[in-house]
Formats: C-alpha cells, structure tokens, sequence
C-alpha cells in the first residue's frame, strides 16, 4: 500500500543533496541516534528517528527506542513531510484516510500518532525527517511542534557537520572519484558515463576499435527487495558486484545504471562474439545461488549486447540499442543473452 503523494518540482536537485549524504548516511550515525533519544526522552514517546528519504527508500540515519526497519519511501509518512518541506502532525493515524490501513497501523508496533519536521542542509533542500511516533493517539501542542523543528534544525547542522568534516578528508582527486562511485558496489555511477566512457569511446572509434556494452538486468531483484527488505538486497547486490568483478577484464568499465541494472563497457573489443562469451560466463556465475543468512535466493540475469560503431556510434545510441536487446532477452525467457540485430 503506497501513499498518493506529489513529487516536488525540484525533486531532482533534492536527490543530489541527498547522494551528497551517501557516505554520511549509509548506516545510522552515533550522534545522530543520541539526537533521536534525546527527543524520545522529550516528548515521552516510545519511538524517535532522523530518516532519509532517497529516490526508492527511507533510510535510517539515527533512531531510538523501538527497532524499526527501513522500508519503501512509498510506505513512509516521512515521506509526506520532506515532498511537502513543512511540518505535518496526525495526532490520530486511523482517521487518516490513507495510513489507517497501513500495516504499522494495523499490526505491530500499532502506531497511532505521528508527528514529523523536515530536516535540511546548507542549499534549504529537504532530505529527509526528524519524526516521533506513539502507539496512542495524542494532542501536540504548539511548544511541542516548535521543539521538534528544531531538534529537526540540529539534525541537519549534524549532518552539515558531517558531511563537511567528510570532503575536507578526501583529497581532490579521490573527491572526483568519489563521486562517480557507488557507494555500495564500488563500481562506477552514471556520473561516469560522460566523465569516463564517453572518452574511451570516442577512443575507440577514432582508432578504429572495437567497442562493446553489455546490460545487465537480475531477474526476479524487486522481488526480494519486497520479501526480505532493503537490507537483505543490498547483500545481494554486493555479492552480484564480486561476481562480476570475477568474470570482466581489468580494462572493462562497470558502471552501475541504478537499482539492480549494471552496463559494462568494453574497450578493444576483437570481435561481436566475445561479447556473447563474456556474457556466457556471467550467465553462468549468476546461476548459483547468493546465501543470504543461511538461506538461497536466486537472482539470474538478462542481458543485452551491441557494439560500436555498427550499433550506435555515441553512448546515448550504444544505449539505447543494447537496451531494446535486453528487452529481447527478457522477452525470450530471461537467464540469456540477446545481441543488437542478431
């Protein structure tokens, strides 16, 4: 059950303000946990956290008292008060036309009340909410919402501080690198498309090489991003980047499109074939099993090849030809290959 909630007009520049948190919020931070208490002792309330909210989740940056999980950003109230950058106040959530049929309403922990405050950085954005919940309804009063912005004021000068005392601990050059990483795979993010590979293809074309793409899709991922949790796909997700790394080339350029879709760039491409050997071995090494907490989850892959320049001789064409290939694949049964134009 998601929410019906307007996407703000500057969603866009709010997501860069939140990726400039990557390194920041990737795990809930000490000081931001003791802020959460702090507030939990405050207001008498069984529940307080700082979340985050990117463009699929919400992500915990510090809280305290009951454990609660990190959960689709369409799931979150939180959610409302960043799209709408203010604060909002249900003092009872089974009145609420949309959240009284919420699971953390009808099941455990039962939450009846929600009170959130957007939390800022330096550019005004909001990226995320300094909330309180209690499993009784409640009455907030004025004082009590003046509070609560500004424990919400403190969170963002945190994460301010944070982030600051972050780059002024990276050297310029790692900085770059940085920020054409994803954090989580350590392979490059599509900052790289045009910093990094649109270079080596125009390289590759200049001297008359070869250049090849494969796109990478793991079937069945949404699927256990739903049933296990954002966590247990973040495990996946790391474990699919190592076997990657096991089957490519030292030269070949990874770089991870979003979610679970990865497109591996490769230069001095002898010929069309190789690229259908590579991706046999990828196929191969996604067939086994990724063994998350003593359990098997399976998560093969489709992909999509072309090469340059017969299938496109700029990136956004290369693109968009092996993404109709991988659509063939997909179409053809998934846990295969489909090249351009074959």
């Amino acid at each position: 059950m998601g929410q019906l909630v307007r996407v703000p007009a500057n969603e866009t520049q709010r997501l860069l303000a939140v990726r400039s948190l990557n390194a920041v919020h990737s795990s809930p931070t000490p000081e931001l946990a003791t802020l959460a208490e702090l507030a939990r002792g405050v207001f008498e309330t069984p529940y307080a956290a700082i979340n985050i909210i990117d463009e699929d989740w919400q992500r915990i940056a510090g809280q305290a008292g009951l454990k609660i999980a990190e959960c689709s950003r369409d799931m979150s109230i939180c959610t409302r008060v960043v799209f709408d950058d203010e604060l909002l106040v249900i003092p009872d959530l089974v009145e609420d036309s949309e959240l009284k049929a919420a699971p953390f309403v009808l099941e455990d922990p039962y939450f009846r009340f929600y009170a959130g405050a957007p939390v800022r950085l330096e550019n005004g954005l909001p990226v995320g909410a300094f909330c309180i919940l209690d499993q009784a309804p409640r009455r907030f009063k004025e004082s009590e919402q003046q509070s609560l912005m500004r424990f919400a004021q403190i969170a963002g000068a945190l994460l301010r501080l944070q982030k600051t005392n972050l780059l002024m601990g990276i050297a310029e050059n790692g900085l770059r690198t940085a920020a054409m990483t994803d954090p989580l795979t350590r392979f490059f993010n599509r900052s790289a498309l045009e910093g990094i590979v649109d270079g080596a293809l125009s390289a590759a074309i200049a001297d008359d090489r070869g250049f090849g793409v494969l796109y990478l899709d793991m079937d069945g991922f949404k699927a256990i991003n739903d049933r296990f949790g954002h966590n247990v796909g973040d495990e996946v997700l790391c474990e699919a980047a190592a076997r990657i790394r096991s089957v490519i080339r030292i030269d070949d350029i990874v770089v991870r499109m979003g979610g679970d879709e990865f497109a591996i760039f490769v230069p001095d491409l002898p010929e069309r074939h190789t690229l259908v050997s590579l991706s046999e071995r990828l196929l191969a090494a996604f067939r086994a099993p990724f063994i998350v907490d003593g359990g098997s989850i399976f998560a093969r892959l489709s992909i999509g090849a072309a090469a340059a320049p017969q299938d496109g001789a700029t990136r956004i064409s290369l693109l968009r030809n092996v993404d109709a290939a991988l659509y063939k694949a997909k179409a053809a049964g998934r846990d295969r290959v489909a090249v351009f134009g074959a």
